[in-house]
């Protein structure tokens, strides 16, 4: 071994970082780290650490410090004679600086290397400054648990900073560097006493502590405390280590974070209790997502419990975990209704309804398993209706849906238009919480999207528009109606500060989400089972809306009320209610409002006498669908077995309409159904529609399918 260089500085402000410590947007640890070489984190200046600390510590490890050159030769010969009487090494004599030196630069601890550091530690002294030194080694002196440095050491033992620290303590940490792992006083503080009863009467044959400081140092007991951990966020630090290589706005090892470490905390208790109240309930897992949608910076990123492995799921973060959003799509697919062309008041037709998939049929249904009938928009959207949303992509297209979402950031959402079909209008494709959340915020922000941002000195994403602000301003106002979801929702769902609301509940109740924003901030909540199991008949308006409503009392505790943004731009009118046009005064009215150019202007029609446009559609077979395949049940006697043949939705009332089976009359009705005996085989389905006064009837294409 030889002499190994002097360094240029003392300074581990450039040194190589392991890993960089996450702050909040305070400053508050999110995460504590001894990974890295050097402590970067808690790196204090002399002038910071209490003299009398810096006193005590020279007593104990090199009285003489401000008066030799690096060994202390006095010191080190005396050791040498104590050693060679007792022919056992009972005593060392390293400096402060040859201690310094052996932080610098580690050696196995042989004859040859002691007498190395000593002139390592005198080449030293010629380049710092005694201050220099005393600070390095203060701040980098190893402890047990790789703790480096009086700071690390006295939150880690007595959970105190510095200038907290009693006589005791302070006296602990000095002598504590002479063995770490053998004096480890978690380990016990009964090997402790003996060394620093030898530095008490030391510090007082000094007058540096008078006689009571001495009586007391000897009977007070060390008191240990554990450090608090920080702050619940272990998964959102873990995504910005996978997912910003942000090495560039770190500063000392530090990383601030845009997350708020009082918001943090109190949705985490929040959602916990939630969750336990649910257990009964077989709910085992949540997330919640808090969104300052002003500047998109993410204040709390908040899973349930905290990660351990004796806890299954607990170390997946279900805020960037793919679920199926239920409901929680449709508002913007009404938005792209609107844009094109449809307004609040547009009546959509809320009716039983079924729809090819594959070579089978689905039937939809509406939560409740009610159906409203005719509906204006506000309502359908409000009451989150399911056959409603699907005439509604009918008429938007899913191709066109899909692109929007994309547009959005629900780039989850990764298969073709094909693959989810008009499903995708029900939520039937995964997406993440984090990704829903920031839609919503484009619905916040006027209708301009904004990338999320968790790190505070990131720089700003590029925005662009997805939406007008008239139509994210009806949306936000119908989604903050409580009138609007009477039907399906009851007096549920009100907020005291206007706040736009949507929930959303997967198939079998295996994921339940509620979403909102008001004028300050978007949250979204996930409520559900990571192993994909079902919870019982839990549903975004009873599980997750409960948390949604305390996070945003939270969030509200010390804000101004202010209500949604409304477009100016946008035209009120008084509309009737059951027909969607201008109000007349045989109906009952309210106030709507509509993007400049589609408001009603026709005046003093009844409601028998409107046929919203967009029932004037082509008159077909809707069921059965083309190449349909049904199999006759066996346990059923075929004279029994029936299926119903249905058209699609009429603008007109007919005289009649003929069901024909492969060219044959089977029946006749009035309504739009009947229910035909089936034969097995191949066949073709046919209707003709009568109407007054015409001479011929209107006649369907004929649909082909198979009974087995």
């Amino acid at each position: 071994t030889s002499l190994a260089p002097v360094p240029e500085t003392l300074s581990v402000a450039d040194s190589a970082i392991q890993k960089v410590q996450i702050l909040d947007r305070h400053g508050a640890p999110l995460i504590i780290s001894y990974q890295n070489e050097w402590n970067i984190h808690d790196y204090v200046p002399l002038h910071e650490i209490p003299e009398l600390l810096q006193q005590i510590f020279i007593l104990a490890e090199d009285k003489r410090f401000f008066e030799h050159h690096g060994p202390d030769w006095r010191a080190r010969w005396h050791a040498l004679w104590q050693n060679l009487k007792s022919l056992e090494v009972v005593r060392g004599a390293s400096t402060i600086s040859e201690q310094t030196v052996r932080i610098l630069h580690p050696r196995p601890r042989t004859f040859w290397s002691r007498w190395l550091e000593g002139f390592e530690a005198t080449r030293l002294e010629a380049r710092f400054s005694k201050a220099d030194i005393l600070e390095f080694y203060l701040n980098q002196v190893p402890y047990f648990s790789q703790r480096r440095g009086v700071v690390q050491a006295a939150r880690h033992y007595f959970d105190r900073d510095l200038e907290t620290l009693n006589l005791k303590e302070m006296m602990a940490l000095a002598v504590l560097v002479r063995a770490p792992t053998r004096l480890d006083l978690r380990r016990g503080t009964q090997e402790i006493k003996t060394p620093i009863a030898r530095l008490t009467e030391r510090l007082l044959a000094l007058n540096i502590i008078t006689k009571a400081d001495y009586k007391r140092i000897l009977t007070v007991p060390l008191h240990l405390h554990e450090p608090p951990l920080p702050v619940q966020a272990t998964h959102f630090v873990n995504y910005i280590y996978t997912s910003h290589p942000a090495q560039h706005l770190q500063s000392k090892g530090r990383l601030y974070s845009t997350l708020n470490n009082s918001i943090q905390t109190a949705v985490q208790q929040i959602l916990d209790q939630r969750v336990q109240d649910l257990r009964h309930k077989n709910v085992n897992h949540g997330a919640v997502l808090v969104v300052e949608h002003q500047t998109n910076e993410v204040l709390a990123w908040v899973n349930v419990g905290h990660p351990s492995l004796d806890k299954p799921g607990s170390q997946i973060d279900a805020v960037i975990t793919p679920r199926q959003p239920g409901s929680a799509l449709k508002p913007f697919l009404y938005a792209l209704a609107l844009e094109k062309g449809w307004t609040a008041a547009t009546l959509i037709n809320d009716t039983p309804l079924s729809a090819a998939v594959g070579t089978g049929l689905h039937s939809y249904r509406n939560y409740s398993r009610h159906y409203y009938g005719p509906l204006r928009l506000r309502d359908a959207l409000g009451n989150s209706l399911n056959t409603p949303a699907i005439r509604t992509i009918k008429f938007v297209g899913a191709d066109t849906f899909l692109a929007r979402l994309h547009l959005l950031g629900l780039s989850s959402l990764t298969a073709h238009s094909d693959y989810y079909g008009d499903g995708l209008a029900l939520g039937n494709g995964g997406v993440i919480l984090l990704e829903l959340v920031q839609a919503y915020t484009t619905l916040a922000n006027k209708g301009i999207f904004r990338p999320l941002k968790v790190l505070r000195d990131a720089p700003s994403f590029h925005s662009k528009r997805v939406f007008s602000p008239e139509i994210t301003s009806i949306i936000a106002d119908i989604l903050s109606d409580p009138e609007a979801r009477r039907l399906e929702f009851g007096r549920g769902l009100r907020f005291p500060i206007q706040t736009a609301v949507k929930t959303g509940t997967s198939t079998d109740y295996r994921d339940a989400w509620s979403i909102g924003f008001n004028h300050h901030y978007t949250v979204g909540v996930w409520l559900g089972n990571l192993d994909q199991k079902p919870m019982s008949h839990v549903s975004g308006a009873y599980g997750p809306a409960l948390v949604l409503r305390a996070v945003f009392a939270e969030l509200n505790r010390y804000e101004e009320t202010k209500p949604l943004y409304l477009s100016p731009q946008l035209v009120r009118r008084n509309i009737c209610r059951t027909t969607g046009q201008r109000a007349t005064p045989d109906c009952p009215s309210r106030i709507e409002w509509f993007i400049a150019g589609t408001e009603p202007s026709e005046e003093g029609k009844t409601t028998d006498q409107i046929v919203p446009s967009h029932f004037k559609q082509p008159l077909y077979i809707k069921q059965p669908n083309p190449g349909l395949q049904l199999a006759m049940d066996p346990r059923i006697p075929d004279e029994y077995e029936a299926f119903a043949l249905t058209l699609s939705d009429m603008s007109l009332e007919s005289d009649s309409i003929e069901w024909l089976i492969d060219g044959e009359v089977v029946g006749t009705t009035v309504e739009p159904q009947f229910l035909w005996s089936i034969t097995p085989g191949k066949h073709l389905a046919q209707a003709r529609v009568w109407y007054q006064d015409e001479d011929e009837p209107l006649k369907t294409h004929e649909v082909r399918f198979y009974v087995k």
